[in-house]
């Protein structure tokens, strides 16, 4: 009746047990990303041990899957006959996860739970979340070279982004087969975001970049542009920019359409303040803990211990170190070109992690000049990231799916 036998067996089991407690540590102890990191942990957990039928079947290409020494189209199986044959972690897989329906939901809650506003009183810094998705094709470009098909290569490289959801949903169109280790990685390396910008920050900027003030920079070079009425331009930028996302990249729209309806439904204010509510608390929390359990789920010992799965890891820091690259380049070649000078952190965070990279940047700003608070600035590129990251993913899904 135990599963001791099997794990005897089967040592693999004891290595995902490890992964799952040293996630569990990240996420309890060390407070990295605990709303996400528990629940992919324990379905980690959950999923690998013997007999409990809590992991999940990947389907083929083709939508097989064994059941019972039968291949099935798990397409062509009704929802309670998955619950029954495969489990109830098969059930929710395929009914929130692989029908890529919980992260627009999740994108819908972050965006209610997002100010656009800092963005928008410093629009041109928003250029360098744009310039931040390099490192998304960068290292989809080496990952071909390295083997993986096109479609796992993006998936790879969207971890870059930073953006737990938009990997997520990537991945579950172009490459689910690895959607566990791309998941654990995308929000393992966002977790690691306060040791990952200091260090690649220490290794291109100097001293003097990190001073920059931008408040004097702002009072040398005022502005010629002024926002009369911030309200009316928060309510209208969701508008205008799921327009302009449905027009030219269509594919994006599940993940910035829901992220600016989400943002939508919080400008306007008391008379859609019901809705915020249920989208940035009741629905955001449901949301996150089975779409954490489902990805933890994913992560059996047979997927997840094998080179792919190492690859995955060393590629998806690879993204993310050259995006935050990417971005302090960006506002280098720009300070050659203008009087007005920029502080490299606000590059460093065109990332999705909202506001932790910008929160990490601010540190090292007032490490270096007390007085030198830059979140302000930083928050408008790391805004602009959010958006960029999904528009990525939208492009490369229209051209790969």
């Amino acid at each position: 009746m135990t599963a001791i036998s099997n794990i005897i067996a089967d040592p693999s089991f004891l290595a995902m047990y490890a992964i799952a407690f040293v996630l569990l540590y990240l996420g309890i102890c060390k407070h990295y990303e605990p709303l996400l990191l528990v629940p992919i942990a324990f379905g980690v957990l959950l999923a690998n041990f013997p007999g409990g039928e809590m992991g999940v079947i990947q389907a083929d290409s083709n939508g097989m899957v064994e059941v019972n020494g039968v291949m099935k189209n798990i397409w062509e199986m009704s929802l309670p006959e998955i619950a029954h044959d495969l489990g109830i972690m098969n059930f929710l897989y395929y009914m929130l996860i692989k029908t890529g329906f919980l992260p627009p939901v999740i994108f819908m809650g972050v965006g209610a739970l997002t100010d656009f506003g800092p963005m928008l009183r410093n629009l041109r810094l928003s250029i360098f979340g744009a310039a931040a998705q390099m490192g998304i094709f960068t290292v989809l470009l080496v990952a071909i070279l390295m083997g993986f098909t096109p479609q796992e290569a993006a998936s790879l490289g969207i971890i870059g982004g930073a953006d737990g959801p938009t990997a997520i949903f990537t991945t579950i169109k172009l490459a689910p087969h690895l959607l566990g280790p791309i998941a654990i990685a995308a929000y393992s390396y966002m977790a690691l975001v306060p040791v990952i910008i200091p260090l690649v920050v220490k290794l291109l900027c100097t001293k003097k970049e990190l001073m920059i003030n931008m408040k004097e920079q702002e009072k040398l070079y005022p502005s010629k542009t002024e926002i009369k009425n911030l309200r009316v331009l928060k309510i209208v930028f969701p508008i205008a920019v799921t327009t302009v996302v449905a027009i030219f990249v269509p594919t994006a729209v599940s993940l910035v359409g829901m992220l600016m309806f989400g943002n939508l439904i919080k400008e306007i204010g008391s008379d859609t303040s019901r809705l915020f509510d249920a989208a940035s608390n009741s629905i955001m929390n449901a949301a996150t803990i089975f779409l954490g359990l489902c990805v933890g789920a994913t992560m059996t010992s047979e997927a997840f211990l094998n080179w792919t799965t190492i690859g995955i890891v060393i590629g998806g820091f690879l993204a993310f170190a050259l995006s935050i690259a990417s971005g302090i380049c960006m506002v280098k070649i720009f300070n050659l070109c203008s009087k007005k000078k920029i502080n490299p952190l606000i590059g460093a965070t065109g990332l999705s992690a909202v506001p932790m990279a910008s929160r990490v940047a601010n540190d090292i700003a007032t490490k270096y000049d007390p007085k030198n608070h830059v979140l302000n600035y930083c928050m408008s590129s790391n805004i602009s990231g959010v958006i960029g990251s999904a528009v990525a993913a939208g492009v490369l899904i229209s051209f790969l799916q």
